[in-house]
C-alpha cells in the first residue's frame, strides 16, 4: 500500500520524544543546539527517506553531529524514548486506562505480568489503593476485557481490584515540551 506524506502525517500524529521532567535540575547541561535538536525532533521531524540527514541540514550541522548529540541526550536520559505516536483510534483500535490494586510486596511480580502483554503501552506505580496504572491498546474492546481478566486471574485479584477506564472523549493526544 502506498501512503502519501499527508496521509502518513495524519496517521502518525507526530514523532514524539519523551523527555524526563526536571532534567535541568539533575545537573544536565544543554546548550542551544541541544535545545534546537529537541525542538526539531518534537515539532519539525521530516517525513522523507532520510529524515535525520534532512533534520541535520535544517539545523546547519552534519548528520554525524546530530547523531552524536541525540545519542548524548539519550545517554544522559534527557530523551527516554523516540518513536511514532500513532492515533490508534484512526487505525481502528480500542484503548483504555486500567489500574489494579495489589499489595506492595506483589508490585514487581504484578508489573511483570502486566508488562508481558504487548498491548500494554506503559505503566506506572502510584500511591493509593489502586497502585499500578497502565494503558492498553488492542484490536477491540473485547480483547481489552480478555487481557484485563487474564491479568486479574494471574494476580489472584477480585473483580473490584481491577479498573477499566476507557476513553469517553479525548482532550489531548500531544505531549511536547518547550525546551527553549
Amino acid at each position: 500500500m502506498h501512503v502519501t506524506a499527508g496521509q502518513a502525517k495524519r496517521m502518525l500524529g507526530m514523532l514524539y520524544v519523551v523527555l524526563l521532567t526536571g532534567f535541568l535540575e539533575d545537573g544536565i547541561v544543554m546548550d542551544e543546539l541541544d535545545r534546537q535538536i529537541l525542538d526539531s525532533l518534537q515539532n519539525d521531524f521530516p517525513l522523507c527517506e532520510r529524515p535525520y540527514d534532512k533534520l541535520a541540514e535544517q539545523l546547519g550541522i552534519s548528520g554525524a553531529e546530530l547523531w552524536e548529540r541525540v545519542e548524548g541526550l539519550i545517554g544522559s536520559k534527557v530523551i527516554r524514548r523516540m518513536g511514532a505516536s500513532l492515533d490508534s483510534r484512526r487505525l481502528g483500535y480500542s484503548s483504555t486506562l486500567a489500574s489494579v490494586k495489589v499489595d506492595s510486596g506483589d508490585v514487581e511480580s504484578a508489573s511483570d505480568v502486566i508488562g508481558g502483554y504487548p498491548e500494554v503501552t506503559h505503566s506506572y506505580l502510584r500511591k493509593g489503593d489502586f497502585n499500578i496504572w497502565f494503558t492498553l491498546i488492542a484490536v477491540d474492546e473485547a480483547r481489552i476485557e480478555v487481557i484485563l481478566e487474564q491479568i486479574r486471574v494471574s494476580l489472584g485479584l477480585e473483580d473490584s481490584d481491577v479498573l477499566n477506564l476507557p476513553v469517553n472523549r479525548l482532550f489531548k493526544l500531544n505531549a511536547r515540551f518547550n525546551v527553549s
